[in-house]
């Protein structure tokens, strides 16, 4: 169940462009009891993996702009490391809530109504939010992928295109949160080595998917509906 599982997750994420953590954290909860030392260390592996799977898909369509993806993975993996320093010394309980609080609020911007007219992209300030988007992806042990996603597309982005930068900004944050984890990290290897496996075909799979069939209009939906699904679960839990 949860191989089959997590392939499903990759294959949707990837089709995102997000890697795989923001859903599996949740996920692997229903599996593994310790959220800090077994859960986040394991979601950041698998966010960094299939994030770089998925940037593979979508640079064989040409949806990768890699002098804006080189300069949101810069400013993510410098500052992803501190939220993951944090949450080494925050309630565990207080973690739940702010990743509640960060998916709400991700569902109420993506379905509100939005005006006719084209949007310029704003890639300046989609910059200038990665920071405190990293650094709370970093607290919340799911990457920083599942904010600037949304994030890009709010400021001006074509969603195909922000699904691609989105891609490969979250790869290297991935990896760096993961570090604060070293001392601490309960990881089977056996275990880890196979969902790795898995969530890096289903993250490619996902990202070929959206980049030959998906129009541009549904990935959007299709990432709120993900959110509201997300924020349900938690709901019930909390």
């Amino acid at each position: 169940m949860l191989v089959v599982g997590l392939l499903l997750l990759a294959v949707v994420s990837g089709m995102l462009g997000l890697g795989v953590a923001f859903a599996a954290v949740p996920f692997l909860s229903l599996f593994l009891p310790d959220l800090v030392h077994q859960v986040q260390p394991l979601s950041l592996l698998l966010n960094g993996v299939t994030a770089l799977f998925a940037v593979f898909g979508f640079a064989q369509s040409g949806h990768v702009d890699w002098r804006k993806a080189l300069l949101l993975g810069l400013v993510t993996t410098l500052f992803a490391p501190l939220g993951a320093w944090l949450v080494q010394r925050v309630q565990v309980q207080w973690v739940w809530w702010v990743y509640l609080a960060a998916v709400v609020y991700l569902a109420f911007n993506l379905f509100r109504p939005v005006k006719g007219t084209a949007t310029r992209e704003n890639f300046p300030l989609a910059l200038v939010l990665a920071a405190p988007i990293s650094v709370l992806s970093g607290f919340l042990g799911v990457g920083p992928g599942f904010l600037l996603m949304p994030t890009l597309i709010l400021t001006g982005h074509d969603p195909k295109k922000a699904a691609g930068i989105n891609a490969f900004a979250v790869t290297p944050p991935s990896f760096s949160s993961f570090l604060p984890h070293l001392g601490t990290a309960r990881l089977d290897p056996g275990l880890t080595l196979t969902l790795l496996v898995v969530g890096a075909l289903g993250s490619y799979v996902g990202s070929r998917l959206t980049s030959l069939y998906v129009p541009p209009a549904r990935i959007k939906q299709i990432f709120g509906v993900l959110i509201v699904l997300v924020t349900l679960y938690k709901v019930s839990q909390l």
